[in-house]
């Protein structure tokens, strides 16, 4: 952290941040002054003096950006925990909306989660309280509260006429940064909620347990961003990212801020998974490895916040987080407003599908397709009919697999019907609506030891 004698200087992002100094004011007073010359030096844009000449540090900082605030001690403290995953509350990530304050993303099994809320839910009030026009800081404190204690919400939601109102008991949420498993086929999967101070040690650990990988998939749908610092860590497992991204801030030149390199790197295919809550450092990550052609991006274009805020914290615990820079790949790509646009559109909630599909056909593209099984029962058993004879003793464990798309591999044996005939059996129900892939591999032989010529595999679904 850097410090001086007049003022300890945070650099961060809307849900994220990188810490920059305290400015020293009179404890008793708002410190009206000193935010009116932070505002003329360092805002990103030239602000009209009818705006500076406003008599509050929120009424000054409404008239800039949405992403801009005046925060006291309480708000900023609940803006802090939020980046860091310390939640006590309904276990929602909240961005600022026309209409009140607009749920990002909801923390699974978490309060908000069990009371039905969902992403794009817009939190109209609280209590008797209205949140129109107010800042995600300003909401903060009413929305969170003591642990096991009731809040009210009233909650405007798509195609459903009628505002929606539910209590729900607030309560202690500890969110992992990063989540991981291996997926069917040797897929790793890695999810990071936020960027966050343990972040970059978290997704180290993550690439180590997934050891034998034969691609990756990261998941930084519905992360509102993080530390400017841990953008640039996270670049560094991708091979070949140098650079993290360029930053071009009021009456200075672009700069070009390098990634740090990690010793563990993300090996074979990459998929990014993005969506429209893609926010802040998630959209710096992704724009720089669509760039550099590190990574396919799958979904929905992102959210469009290409801009960076500074925090100034007062010796009255205050706190002034300002946007001071606005950001773009490091060859010069835009975010602000735009936002960041896949490579390869889905649906809504068919990124990871899609992704894991598609990364399974690169494996076994050499493989013959076989004609699909669609609205198969939970409880199909798949016939193979041979055209020859066949050395059933040869199959081994894993000479055919049963993988759902976006999970994991189904366990399943055989049961010779005949010399040409063989049944694949899964050892469990399949799960209803899902998708999945059969996959015969080249390595059942023949009476006369002649192995298949190719492996061969089908795509299922179930009803």
């Amino acid at each position: 952290m850097l410090r001086n004698q007049m003022k300890r200087f945070f650099m961060l992002f809307a849900i994220l941040f990188v810490m920059l100094p305290i400015h020293q004011a009179a404890a008793a007073a708002e410190p009206i002054d000193e935010i009116r010359q932070l505002i003329k030096d360092y805002y990103v844009d030239d602000v009209p003096a009818s705006v500076l000449s406003r008599s509050t540090g929120k009424e000054i900082t409404n008239g800039l950006d949405p992403h801009s605030a005046y925060m006291s001690k309480l708000e900023y403290e609940a803006f802090i925990n939020g980046i860091e995953q310390r939640i006590v509350g309904i276990g929602v990530v909240l961005e600022e909306s026309v209409n009140g304050i607009k749920v990002i993303s909801v923390i699974k099994d978490g309060p908000a989660f069990k009371a039905g809320i969902v992403p794009g839910d817009i939190i109209t009030h609280v209590g008797g309280t209205s949140l129109i026009g107010k800042s995600v800081q300003a909401a903060v404190p009413l929305i969170s509260g003591t642990e096991n204690t009731d809040v009210s919400l009233t909650i405007e939601r798509e195609k459903t006429e009628e505002p929606v109102k539910m209590t729900i008991r607030r309560a202690e949420i500890h969110l992992p940064t990063v989540e991981s498993e291996m997926l069917g086929g040797n897929i790793g999967y890695i999810r990071l909620n936020s960027f966050a101070t343990d972040s970059a040690r978290d997704m180290g650990d993550a690439i180590r347990s997934l050891k034998g990988a034969e691609g990756f998939i990261v998941d930084i749908r519905n992360n509102g961003g993080g530390y400017i610092t841990a953008a640039q860590e996270i670049a560094g497992f991708f091979p070949g990212v140098e650079q993290a991204f360029q930053l071009r801030e009021k009456n200075k030149k672009p700069a070009i801020y390098p990634s740090v390199n990690q010793k563990q790197k993300i090996t074979g295919p990459v998929s990014l998974l993005i969506n429209e809550y893609s926010a802040s450092a998630s959209e710096m990550l992704a724009v720089n490895l669509k760039e550099q052609k590190a990574a396919t991006l799958y979904g929905e274009s992102t959210y469009g916040k290409g801009t960076m805020q500074s925090m100034y914290a007062f010796n009255d615990g205050s706190v002034l987080k300002m946007t001071t820079a606005r950001f773009y790949s490091p060859k010069g790509i835009a975010v602000d407003k735009v936002g960041v646009t896949p490579d390869i559109k889905t649906r809504e909630n068919e990124e990871l599908i899609t992704a894991h599909y598609e990364q399974l056909l690169t494996q076994y593209k050499d493989y013959a397709r076989y004609p699909k099984l669609e609205n198969v029962k939970t409880t199909k058993r798949f016939t193979v009919n041979m055209t020859k004879e066949m050395d059933w003793r040869q199959l081994g464990n894993k000479s055919a697999q049963l993988i759902e798309i976006g999970g994991k591999e189904s366990n399943v044996r055989f049961e010779v019907k005949d010399g040409k005939t063989i049944e694949v059996i899964p050892e469990a129900p399949l799960l209803s609506g899902k998708k999945y892939v059969l996959i015969i591999h080249p390595v059942w032989m023949g009476k006369k030891g002649k192995a298949l010529k190719k492996g061969i595999y089908l795509d299922v679904t179930v009803k």
